[in-house]
Parts: C-alpha cells; sequence; structure tokens
C-alpha cells in the first residue's frame, strides 16, 4: 500500500495557454503591442503601417490604415475608448475604438517616437522621442480653455472693437 507523504509532495500548476496572433500581411512584422486597460483588446502596430485591433481569444476585430509609414508604437487610453499610434515620421494618430480617425498630431522634431502612455486620467499623452525629447499632448479641454482665456483676458476687456457683451466672455471660466 502506498502512502502519501505531504511534504515530499509536488505542487501541480497549470501551464499558460498561448495564442498566436497572425498579421495578415506581406511584411507582417509588428513593431509594438498593447492591452487595453480594461483587458479585452490588444492593439498591435507594425512596419505594414497598419494597426489591428484583436479580441484576448486571438480573433482580428478590425485593421486601421492611414499611416503612410511604419507603426512604431500603440497605446491605449485609460478608459480603453481611444488608441494612439505613431510612426517613424512623427505623426501620431488618436483613433476611436471602432476605427474613426480622431486627430492627427506631428512632433516637432525630425525624430520619431519609440514609447507613448496616456495618463491615469486620459487628458495628457506623454510621448518620448529617439531625439531624447519628452512631449506631453495636453487633451484637458477645461485647463486648455483657461489657458486660452487667460491669454485673450487682456485683448477682451481692452480692446474697443469688442462687443461689451464678448467682454466677458471668460470671466465664468476663469472664476472656475
Amino acid at each position: 500500500m502506498a502512502r502519501c507523504n505531504p511534504a515530499s509532495a509536488t505542487a501541480l500548476t497549470a501551464a499558460p495557454t498561448m495564442i498566436i496572433l497572425r498579421k495578415n500581411s506581406p511584411t507582417g512584422t509588428v513593431t509594438s503591442i498593447n492591452f487595453s486597460p480594461d483587458g479585452n483588446t490588444i492593439v498591435s502596430g507594425g512596419v505594414d503601417s497598419t494597426i489591428k485591433l484583436w479580441s484576448k481569444d486571438g480573433t482580428e476585430l478590425r485593421t486601421l490604415k492611414n499611416h503612410y509609414y511604419e507603426v512604431t508604437n500603440v497605446c491605449f487610453s485609460s478608459d480603453s475608448s481611444t488608441i494612439a499610434s505613431a510612426d517613424i515620421s512623427g505623426i501620431i494618430k488618436l483613433w476611436s475604438k471602432n476605427g474613426t480617425e480622431l486627430q492627427t498630431l506631428k512632433i516637432k522634431s525630425r525624430g520619431y517616437i519609440t514609447s507613448m502612455k496616456f495618463s491615469p486620467n486620459g487628458k495628457t499623452l506623454a510621448c518620448t522621442s529617439d531625439t531624447g525629447e519628452i512631449i506631453l499632448w495636453n487633451f484637458d479641454l477645461d485647463d486648455l480653455l483657461k489657458k486660452g482665456c487667460n491669454w485673450l483676458c487682456d485683448y477682451l476687456q481692452n480692446n474697443p472693437n469688442v462687443s461689451p457683451e464678448d467682454k466677458h466672455l471668460c470671466e465664468y471660466i476663469l472664476m472656475k
């Protein structure tokens, strides 16, 4: 009769499963990949200038096309609703999760984006470039309105060509 000695028993561990996502393109090399914060979607970018969205089970959901050069980096916003992609020419594109292109941004240097990430509140996109720059893109509408009103305030108050009702356009925004 065999006896089990708990002290010498080996713990059984489950092996991880592997799903291979195949990029259906002639060049196929993936240069960047990221999970959405909710864990349900994967985004990849590649040398063929496309961005692909995948389900976590490996099903290709859609392909986003509008970069002209190799995609160097992809990431999701903190609420998983926006995707940022960057290419080797320094162009950053913002996309909705359903594939609509929302905005195109261009870095001023001749470099390209090596890394990027949205802030936890999704209002800032931080990027690094191969030239050593750190670039912060501000998408905080309240902050941008305040900065704009601070810039315009003196003009609105002192320009004789501004109508009396327009002189007070920024007062509410600046009081917040």
